[in-house]
């Protein structure tokens, strides 16, 4: 008998909370809806000395737009060779709609361009999409696959890390690898790897929006642009030291 004296009156406390969960007062405010917001990131606007005595100006860039879900995105990364008269190379420029497909990882989607900035004839447009977000472990991830207008398939990966010295400065692995699954002749671009490329940067935070950085990289061919590059009596490896700024809008 308690014991159905106990259940039900639980029952008459489940019953009369539900009844005032319900009876929302009208003075109460709104729920906070989503908010919509952006921001702008130059990771790298650097100047680099090659090991071959050129001067590169570097550039390395992210904005985006949106609320927590949905967001459009601006990537572009790029550079230009001091006082050699070619123009400006563009790695890439993208627009990108973006979507949390789960904690801190996003799916993206959209269309790009690649090649000199001065001749139309260079660049190649192509379809991308990516997977950005952070891994364990705090890495940083961008990796995308990039199909231009001819169906040929190449890719990118990019992570970052980021090595707390002090309160106010950090060491920044970083590394990047590209490759492409199919040979593409019009852009002079051979299947397999491509290339890799490791960096090291020494960051301290003057503030919150501005870091200015040191640090150094190397740089080599793989597989077959690595053959490619010898025949035509270049140099398969570099190595350089950077010195630039991080900041953030």
């Amino acid at each position: 008998m308690k014991i159905i004296n106990t259940i039900a009156a639980w029952s008459i406390v489940v019953v009369c909370s539900t009844a005032v969960a319900q009876e929302i007062p009208s003075d109460w405010p709104q729920p906070i809806k989503e908010s919509y917001t952006g921001r702008v990131l130059f990771d790298r606007v650097e100047y680099t000395r090659t090991d071959d005595e050129e001067n590169v100006g570097v550039w390395d860039m992210v904005g985006w737009y949106g609320g927590d879900t949905y967001r459009l995105y601006f990537k572009s990364e790029g550079e230009n060779k001091q006082d050699d008269g070619e123009p400006t190379d563009i790695e890439r420029a993208e627009l990108l709609v973006s979507k949390l497909i789960m904690p801190f990882w996003e799916l993206q989607a959209g269309i790009g361009a690649r090649g000199t900035l001065s001749s139309g004839t260079n660049m190649e447009n192509y379809a991308v999409i990516s997977f950005y977000g952070l891994a364990p472990y705090q890495f940083e991830m961008d990796n995308s696959l990039m199909i231009n207008e001819d169906g040929d398939i190449s890719f990118a990966v990019e992570a970052e890390y980021e090595i707390r010295v002090t309160q106010t400065s950090y060491l920044q692995p970083r590394l990047a690898l590209s490759g492409s699954l199919s040979k593409s002749e019009r852009f002079e671009r051979p299947s397999g790897f491509n290339s890799v490329r490791l960096g090291l940067r020494y960051r301290v935070e003057f503030s919150r929006k501005f870091s200015p950085y040191v640090g150094m990289y190397w740089s080599r061919n793989l597989g077959n642009s690595a053959d490619a590059a010898r025949l035509n009596e270049e140099s398969v490896s570099e190595t350089g030291f950077v010195f630039g700024a991080r900041f953030w809008f």
